[in-house]
Formats: C-alpha cells, sequence, structure tokens
C-alpha cells in the first residue's frame, strides 16, 4: 500500500500548490492551459489504446463494461458524491448548472484511476512489493493535479481518495488474481483504459460528453475473459 499512499498525498500536495497558484492566473489562461492538459490526456489515451493485440476483446470489452456501468450508474454516483462533498467542504449546494468542485473531482478521479500505471502499478504493488511505478506515476500525478487544481479547483484535491481507494482494493486483491495476470490481458486492460483515457481528454476540450465514469468496468472485463476462458474446456 506504500505506493498508493504516496501517490493519494501527492495528489494533496499537487493540488494545493495548483490552489495556490491559481489566484493569480488570469481565466484566459487557465482556459488554454485546460486545452493544453486535455490535448495531452488525448495523446496518452491514444498511445495506451494502442498497446493490444487482440483488439476483438478490447471492443466487446467496452461494450459489456459500458452496459455494466451504465446500470450500476457509475458517473452519476461520482457527480452525487462531488456534490455531496462541495456541501460539506466548501459550502455550495451546486445545483446551478454542472458543479465545478464536482467537475474537477470527477475528471481528476478518472484521469488518475483509469491510465495503464495505475493498473500495472497497483498489481506490481500487491504481488512483488515493487512500488517503483506508483512512485512514478506519484510524480506525474503531483504534477497533474497541480494544472488540474489551478483550473477546476478544490474538487481536484479530493481525487486523492478515490485513487487511494481504487488503487488500494486493486493491490490488496492481486494476490488472488495472480493466475489471470498475463501479459495479454494486461495489455488488454491497459489498453481500455487508454481508450477511456482518450474520452476524457475529448471531455475536457469540449468536443464530446461521454460518460466515462460508466464505462470503467471495461478495464476488468479482460480479466473476466481470461477467467472463462481457462475454466471451459
Amino acid at each position: 500500500m506504500l505506493g498508493t499512499i504516496v501517490n493519494a498525498l501527492a495528489i494533496i500536495a499537487g493540488s494545493i500548490t495548483g490552489l495556490l497558484f491559481s489566484r493569480g492566473i488570469p481565466e484566459h489562461y487557465k482556459v488554454t492551459v485546460q486545452n493544453g492538459v486535455g490535448l495531452s490526456v488525448v495523446l496518452i489515451g491514444v498511445k495506451s489504446a494502442l498497446v493490444a493485440d487482440n483488439l476483438l476483446v478490447v471492443i466487446i470489452s467496452i461494450v459489456i463494461g459500458s452496459i455494466c456501468g451504465e446500470l450500476a450508474r457509475i458517473e452519476n454516483r461520482l457527480e452525487q458524491l462531488g456534490t455531496y462533498l462541495e456541501t460539506k467542504v466548501a459550502g455550495r449546494n451546486g445545483d446551478n448548472g454542472e458543479s465545478s468542485f464536482a467537475k474537477g473531482f470527477v475528471t481528476a478521479s478518472l484521469v488518475f484511476c483509469v491510465g495503464s500505471m495505475a493498473i500495472v502499478g497497483s498489481l506490481e504493488s500487491g504481488l512483488t512489493g515493487n512500488h517503483q511505478t506508483l512512485f512514478a506515476k506519484s510524480v506525474l500525478d503531483g504534477v497533474t493535479s497541480i494544472i488540474f487544481a489551478s483550473t477546476m479547483g478544490l474538487g481536484v484535491a479530493f481525487s486523492a481518495a478515490a485513487v487511494f481507494i481504487y488503487q488500494g482494493a486493486i493491490t490488496l486483491t492481486a494476490v488472488f488474481m495472480k493466475s489471470f495476470l498475463v501479459a495479454t490481458t494486461v495489455q488488454e486492460m491497459t489498453s481500455a483504459g487508454g481508450l477511456l483515457i482518450l474520452a476524457i481528454g475529448l471531455n475536457m476540450l469540449g468536443l464530446t460528453r461521454i460518460r466515462v465514469g460508466n464505462m470503467l468496468p471495461a478495464i476488468f472485463m479482460p480479466l473476466l475473459y481470461f477467467a472463462v476462458r481457462q475454466w471451459l474446456p
């Protein structure tokens, strides 16, 4: 869990730094910076999405995962959580339009959670005790949270809790998934995650309004596929 703890603390530290810097940044600079980050997220998503060889598994994973996420209403629940946190921390109800607090919380949580480093790093941490990938991710997330917080506000800092729960859960359960985590499966999980990152980038640029949160189960569908294939004669 050490890598996950460091990652969460890096996000909090970066967010605080970003909030301090944001007070002196004109609004048009914030918009330009956020667009630049959105383009960078698109690039990361495209690069990650192309690592898998079996694209059919990735496509099926996206479809089935999206159905599961829609049934569970994951994105709505994330937004409700962000709005609830805003009422407790910022003292606003966030009901007039889209809450910037909730938007920062949801966007940052998705960006920090769905990447390949979050998955692979958490698995390495749980299986081998090697935290190097998560330490590297901590540096990247810390820098990214500075930019996010300067443009999207306090909600970004609370994404550290989502990262802690998400990566911590993967780390703690990794030992039980060890037999399923072959290289091909990890590649397919990474590719599905890359597509979600690409969608997040497009949302940040205002080009789409894809409910990425509802697609989160897609990342773990390759694990289910491999497990079913192993059990079938």
